[in-house]
């Protein structure tokens, strides 16, 4: 009995020191790559709900989306103050710029006059949506309250979508690094599909 008891506590422990280090890289990780997008955040997500969902520890799911829909918040406002001082700057947001082709842009500009920060929520969720959507709503001078609203619904439904994918690969499979395999992989997918697509449309 002490044994089991013991084994439950050393477990306990271990899951609780996992969890401190979890989540405040995966916090920190999702920010850096809301700031700068080379992380992939997406596949971040769906594998910390993988291991969540194998842990079966109470709360841990509710915790990783609040976590990643709070740091990808954080990250965007950030990154739409830093973009808002470098428009009102000599050479503007260059640096956005250089991520937003003139024709996603353009797209973004038509879909922001035409639906308002609801675009936001879109943005988010297509790949490669979201820096174009924020580059128009800089280029409209949009405030940063205005920005707020759309992005709060925005990063609530992102991370709903990757903690889903992460949950989906967690069910497949026994093993937690076979559903992480799966949730990357499909993050992946989603990530350089719409880009292969039009790369195989080019004449």
């Amino acid at each position: 009995m002490i044994a089991m008891l013991a084994a439950a506590a050393s477990e306990s422990a271990s899951e609780s020191a996992q969890q401190a280090v979890g989540f405040p890289s995966l916090f920190l990780l999702i920010v850096l790559g809301s700031l700068m997008p080379v992380v992939p955040t997406g596949a971040l997500v769906s594998s910390a709900a993988v291991v969540g969902f194998h842990h079966k520890a109470p709360f841990t799911l509710l915790l990783v989306f609040c976590v990643a829909a709070f740091a990808a918040f954080l990250g965007d406002v950030a990154l739409y103050w830093l973009g808002r001082r470098g428009v009102r700057s000599r050479n503007g947001s260059l640096w956005l710029r250089d991520r937003a082709p003139e024709q996603r842009l353009a797209s973004a500009q038509r879909g922001l006059e035409q639906h308002g920060i609801a675009v936001l929520v879109v943005s988010r969720l297509v790949p490669a949506g979201r820096i174009p959507v924020m580059l128009a709503c800089l280029l409209s001078q949009m405030h940063l309250r205005v920005f707020i609203r759309g992005d709060i619904p925005a990063c609530l439904a992102w991370a709903g979508l990757y903690q889903a994918i992460g949950i989906l690969g967690g069910s497949l499979f026994p093993e937690p690094w076979q559903g992480v395999a799966l949730a990357v992989g499909l993050t992946v997918a989603i990530s350089a599909g719409p880009s292969a697509w039009r790369r195989l449309r080019r004449p």
